[in-house]
């Protein structure tokens, strides 16, 4: 492969932004990649609007600090499975990164997707194909061409604000999005303010910015020479086949006829030619292009392909190597530990604390220990739970209620008092409380009781 340039594709040579126009192309993998983007927008705009019991696949009540997913509850206190959500889905990108190059960019990045399933599509619809919105840069100002650019804009704002309201729907219910909107933004402000800010930065990514967010912001792009190897599988130009590039029908040069098709064709505007580059997406409208225009020459398909370096320099590709074995592994290890800690997840917590002031009182000859078991409802009904309580033979217990009924992440605090004679009193007692839910699952802990002389 040839050198990689170091100017971007999408940067004129006075640094100015050169508009990008990608044409349409045709084929199995454009093909499969809307089947993908479709599916992806679907599941966001449905998951915060279709319920599963009482509550939305996808509700994060920040506020509340409760969050609903798939039909699971969870609350505060399980952030700590995000840690290994979050270990596993990077090593799990990883692995993905190093077998497959940016494959995650091109199929399944929001930005790929909104771009290329929504904003896109407005403008060739608007506007038309790539040749006649090149020729409107260089025409004169016309009525034409000014109402296509306000309806454009029309439709990417009416895009962006539906986006931005399915983005609010996560954090709020679908019942109380519909309500706000009913209510009107002087009853709602604070929503208000997200959703016209969230619409306005949805909008300036896609109607402008576009695929300067994945060569100038993301890190993932920059990060991509870390990640690959020559055994990873990336789109990449066999220069063997294709070079020297010439006119069809003269003798002595390759199956590149120089059409430029993968070119004109690239959403970041590279030359997949010059070699494996930065701005590369994975999104392969490239190989689509070019299969297209082999078959148009009677040539074999394959020219621009996804494969690794060393196959594209006749080398055999290794496809088991340490690096991919090491994310593997690691991948495994964390999504086993996240769906194990999932699985053995208990449906309630029942913490025995002790109650604010001094450990422990000494009054009428008797020592006195105050708790409370804070009890939350982790399920996603309502339950209901019994207490019971075990400490020393001497010692009398006092329980503020034994049974108890919760809704759906709703919490209280149940006292228990203990009444231990002094003389009966001797450092090791302990007092021991069982909480078990109506559904039969269970969960016991046990504090040191605390009086004289006592030492931990």
């Amino acid at each position: 492969m040839s050198e990689i340039p170091h100017a971007l594709s999408s940067v004129k040579e006075d640094g100015s932004r050169l508009p990008i126009f990608p044409s349409d192309v045709h084929g199995r993998f454009i093909r499969a990649r809307r089947v993908a983007f479709w599916v992806l927008i679907g599941f966001y705009v449905l998951a915060p609007l279709l319920h599963l019991g009482k509550h939305a696949l996808v509700h994060l009540d920040v506020e509340d600090r409760r969050f609903y997913l798939f039909g699971q509850t969870f609350n505060a206190q399980d952030v700590w499975l995000l840690v290994l959500l979050g270990a596993a889905s990077a090593f799990s990108l990883l692995l993905i990164t190093t077998w497959r190059g940016r494959v995650w960019c091109g199929w399944a990045c929001p930005q790929t997707v909104f771009l290329e399933a929504v904003f896109r599509p407005i403008e060739r619809l608007v506007e038309g194909p790539r040749e006649r919105r090149l020729k409107a840069l260089h025409d004169p100002l016309s009525v034409g061409g000014v109402l296509r650019t306000v309806l454009k804009h029309a439709l990417y704002l009416l895009a962006s604000f539906l986006l931005s309201h399915v983005a609010v729907a996560l954090f709020v219910s679908r019942e109380e999005l519909f309500g706000m909107i009913a209510d009107g933004p002087l009853r709602h402000p604070v929503a208000f303010i997200w959703s016209m800010a969230m619409t306005a930065l949805i909008y300036f990514d896609f109607a402008w910015f576009r695929e300067q967010f994945c060569v100038v912001l993301c890190p993932y792009g920059r990060l991509q020479s870390v990640m690959h190897d020559r055994d990873s599988v990336v789109i990449g130009y066999d220069v063997k086949r294709g070079e020297p590039r010439g006119p069809l029908k003269k003798a002595g040069f390759g199956d590149c006829i120089d059409c430029k098709k993968c070119v004109t064709a690239c959403p970041t505007a590279i030359d997949i030619r010059n070699g494996l580059q930065m701005e590369c997406l994975a999104c392969a409208q490239c190989v689509d292009a070019c299969d297209e225009v082999m078959d148009k020459i009677g040539k074999p398909r394959g020219l621009i392909r996804y494969a690794s370096s060393n196959q594209l320099d006749g080398k055999p590709r290794r496809v088991l190597r340490p690096r991919l074995a090491v994310y593997a592994a690691l991948s495994v290890v964390f999504f086993g530990a996240f769906s194990y800690a999932l699985g053995t997840r208990t449906p309630f917590e029942a913490n025995l604390l002790r109650l604010p002031g001094p450990p422990y009182v000494v009054e009428n000859d008797q020592i006195r220990n105050g708790l409370f078991v804070h009890l939350v409802n982790k399920s996603p009904a309502r339950r209901s739970y019994h207490l019971s309580v075990e400490g020393p033979p001497a010692a009398q217990l006092s329980v503020e209620r034994a049974d108890v009924e919760l809704g759906s992440l709703e919490s209280t605090r149940v006292s228990v008092v203990v009444y231990l004679p002094r003389s009966e009193w001797k450092a090791g007692q302990k007092l021991k409380v069982s909480v078990v839910e109506d559904d039969g699952a269970r969960r016991e802990q046990s504090v040191p009781l605390m009086g004289p002389g006592y030492r931990p």
